[in-house]
């Protein structure tokens, strides 16, 4: 079934980890008819987590894109992880919806997931709605929770439903305020029941709230509310819907997922109150052109998110101008190939099935796309742009990765190159300097999920190890010495004879010179010299780290005029190397980097102790746009290998942090003798 923009809604769900947005997004499969039986985490059966990873450790790690049909209209549900290792799924599912609903325990409160979830739907303009979910659990609390909400986020948080509790403490059903009518749920249907008196003064005091979000929405709703006058039940979900579309009116709604209870009143929400794709943030060109919603406008899709297993690879997209069809042939804008979709996919979590085509708005897949990765656009020819894409943070957690089995290095690199067509969020590099394959991403759950994927999909068992820091070493008084290559063994022997005069540079590059008077050093040698010298600064003597800021002057010397060869004075420079840096007073420089940590102002004492201990250097302090407090500061990138960890646990993961490589500078004299006893120890070790 093909349907019309109008119909369709494409709504994210958000929250911190283990607030119930899977078990929220299978109790609307289940109830609508998307899936025959309701899944449940703990069994490992829900359409959402269908990986194994999601499956052991009973968490959403991936965006899973579901669907389900409702009241003539299809709701393309957008279930995000909500740890956040993982919150790049959470910027794919962004890009593509028109609204999000904010799922909070009842137990919980607001958490820092929930305030990071409102943040970015607030920095991205989106509708937001919140749902309190698990009303069933022990010490879970609705009024609690909203009164927390209202206290957070202001009288824009408009209560929409309330649990009727029974004498025993059990829920027993939910109060619609709007329409003022209770319901249970039996057999996956809603069953009305009266509204307990006992609830009278409580149902009023919540009708009130909402009655004072509706009349903020329109000068006559205010008009009407201050002359007495009761709002119509019209009224109210026309006051409610230009408050959720205008971002001035967050709808607070609850439930619980594994009875149903909640879920129908929210998917009537969904459809009644929040924007469909023709409502959503228009979609333009670069230029600001607007692009066409009509079924002939030309095609363009934006791949939000790949999905990669042994069987090939799912680009998802979202039609953001025209609509596309089986065998349509779009441009990829970004390389200028062309891609034909010769199947056309609607997802539900890894399972597809084939469509015919979809609309403006929609939300689908194509498979086996050559040349397209996540963040593209694909374009008809006849207009041919590139779309906004997906923004990750950048990667701030590095570990070294090893195989257990030597020589298997090859399968490692293979097989997060595989997975990095679905992940974005991570990097993976050969460091040549420290001889480590180092694996970046956003902490340390993300990480030993790849490397639990790299056992299970491609059959490699890795280990992490800290990553080593990329040190140098410079000398910092000049010497002269001489480095004479003497040997003789039958027939022509080899000699080189030369003088260096080793100073500190200016430059990180070595500087190679030559004051050489009477031909003592014949110039035909000179860039043997300088390759000698070259070889060996990649190696310092006091641990094996490169030589910067060196100058080196080829000053005397002399030759053999049958025993000279390039060789021979390249053999002398390295001799003449290895007798002079040592004699230079050598020290060993650490990267500094600039660290700019964004936290909020209650956490300012903690953060500027465990900078101290880190050896770093605050630079100052100022106020965001969001109230929030950033602390500049430079750091040794050698004290920083756990700092995403560390800020995590020092903040409640509230605070976040960017960091750069500055500059070289030469490390205290315990931390040299420390790093030279470490190299001492690799180079025992291999």
């Amino acid at each position: 079934m093909t349907y019309t923009s109008d119909a369709i809604r494409n709504i994210a769900l958000l929250g911190h980890g283990g607030n119930g947005k899977t078990s929220l997004a299978e109790s609307i499969l289940y109830l609508t008819g998307a899936v025959d039986r309701l899944g449940k985490i703990s069994d490992g059966n829900t359409a959402g987590d269908s990986d194994s990873e999601e499956i052991k450790r009973r968490i959403s790690i991936s965006l899973s894109t579901l669907s389900a049909d409702y009241r003539g209209g299809k709701i393309n549900i957008l279930d995000t992880p909500g740890y956040f290792d993982f919150a790049g799924e959470v910027a794919q599912a962004l890009r593509v919806a028109e609204s999000g609903v904010v799922v909070c325990g009842a137990k919980d409160g607001v958490t820092v997931g929930l305030e990071k979830s409102y943040k970015q739907l607030h920095d991205r303009k989106l509708p937001r709605a919140f749902y309190v979910s698990k009303l069933d659990e022990e010490n879970g609390s609705f009024d609690g929770v909203y009164a927390a909400l209202r206290e957070k986020y202001g009288a824009s948080v408009c209560p929409m439903t309330a649990p009727i509790t029974g004498d025993s403490g059990k829920i027993e059903g939910l109060v619609d305020l709007i329409n003022r009518k209770a319901y249970t749920i039996e057999n996956g249907a809603r069953k009305e029941i009266p509204i307990p008196e006992s609830m009278g003064s409580r149902i009023e005091t919540l009708c009130t709230a909402l009655n004072e979000s509706v009349a903020e929405t329109s000068e006559a709703l205010m008009d009407k509310y201050f002359s007495g006058e009761e709002f119509t039940v019209d009224e109210l979900k026309t006051g409610v819907r230009t408050g959720v579309r205008e971002l001035t009116l967050f709808p607070v709604y609850c439930g619980c997922a594994y009875t149903g209870l909640g879920t129908l009143t929210l998917l009537d929400a969904v459809i009644d109150l929040f924007p469909s794709p023709l409502d959503g943030i228009p979609e333009t060109t670069p230029d600001g052109e607007p692009l066409g919603t009509g079924p002939d406008a030309p095609a363009a899709v934006a791949v939000y998110k790949t999905m990669s297993d042994q069987y090939g690879k799912f680009s998802l997209f979202k039609v953001i101008s025209g609509s596309v069809r089986t065998d349509s042939a779009l441009i990829n804008a970004r390389t200028g190939s062309s891609e034909k979709l010769s199947h056309i996919y609607k997802m539900q979590g890894k399972k597809s099935a084939e469509t015919r085509e979809l609309v403006f708005g929609d939300l689908g897949a194509a498979s086996k796309l050559s040349d397209t990765r996540t963040g593209d656009t694909l374009c008809d020819a006849k207009k041919v742009f590139e779309a906004s894409g997906v923004e990750f943070a950048p990667p701030c957690y590095s570990m070294a990765i090893s195989p257990k089995t030597k020589g298997q290095e090859d399968k490692i690199a293979s097989g997060l190159s595989r997975l990095g067509e679905e992940d974005r969020t991570f990097t993976f590099t050969n460091n040549v300097e420290t001889k480590q394959m180092v694996l970046s991403g956003a902490g340390d759950i993300q990480l030993d999920v790849l490397c639990a994927k790299l056992r299970d999909k491609f059959g490699v068992e890795v280990a992490l190890s800290p990553a080593r820091v990329a040190y140098r070493e410079k000398i910092r008084k000049k010497v002269q010495v001489r480095g004479r290559h003497k040997k003789q063994s039958g027939g022509h022997g080899q000699f080189g004879d030369v003088v260096i005069d080793f100073e500190p540079g200016e430059e990180e590059e070595l500087v190679f010179a030559e004051s050489v008077f009477g031909g003592s050093v014949p110039k035909n040698f000179f860039p043997a010299v300088e390759k000698g010298l070259r070889d060996s600064i990649q190696r310092g003597v006091l641990a094996g780290y490169p030589v910067v800021y060196l100058k080196a002057t080829l000053v005397d010397g002399s030759y053999h005029p049958v025993d000279s060869s390039e060789m021979a004075f390249k053999t002398a420079a390295q001799l003449a190397y290895k007798e002079g840096i040592p004699k230079a007073n050598p020290v060993i420089l650490e990267p500094i980097g600039y660290l700019a940590v964004t936290i909020p102002d209650t956490y300012m004492g903690d953060i500027m102790s465990d900078l101290s201990k880190r050896r770093g250097s605050p630079m100052g302090m100022n106020l965001n746009a969001d109230g929030m407090q950033v602390v500049e500061a430079e750091v040794p990138l050698g004290e920083m290998s756990s700092y995403a960890i560390d800020l995590r646990s020092m903040t409640q993961s509230r605070g976040t942090f960017t960091i750069r490589f500055e500059r070289y500078e030469e490390a205290p004299a315990a931390v040299q003798a420390k790093i030279i006893e470490e190299a001492k120890a690799l180079a025992e070790a291999e």
